[in-house]
């Protein structure tokens, strides 16, 4: 903003301080004042909103490493696989105190191959639209030479 409307700004700054000097000693210190405030408030609101928007907007040239899916992948079926385990444990003090009842039929696990069987499905369908993209760029390359 400097370049495309600094002397602007500097000839209005200018013409407002002839104008309060001219008015006397009161309308100068109101002028400086209401600007100085300006500049602080201003100043204050940029930096504000740089902060905010550096740490919580997503750059562009910020990515995931290429093995970050499989890793998150491994650490959701280990959670998965600590469900499941809670589970037999839990169905198993259940057998020990049928008053209370098993919470969940010994074997019966439709959660981890409910997960696993949506994981798979997701990936192939992934690994399908891959292969199109990768198939329709050499064909590019290719019909290009």
């Amino acid at each position: 903003h400097r370049d495309d409307f600094g002397e602007e700004m500097a000839g209005v700054f200018g013409e407002l301080r002839t104008d309060a000097v001219a008015q006397g000693l009161l309308s100068q210190t109101r002028f400086y004042f209401r600007e100085g405030a300006g500049l602080l408030r201003g100043a204050c609101q940029e930096h504000w909103h740089k902060f905010f928007m550096r740490r919580f907007s997503m750059r562009s040239e910020f990515r995931f490493p290429k093995a970050t899916w499989i890793l998150m992948t491994l650490i959701l079926a280990g959670v998965i696989s600590a469900i499941e385990k809670g589970e037999a444990i839990s169905a198993s003090f259940s057998r020990l105190n049928p008053v209370a009842g098993p919470i969940y039929l010994p074997g019966q696990h439709t959660l981890l191959s409910g997960i696993v069987l949506s994981f798979l499905v997701i990936y192939g369908v992934g690994l399908l639209a891959w292969a199109v993209v990768f198939a329709l760029r050499r064909s590019e390359i290719a019909g290009m030479k």
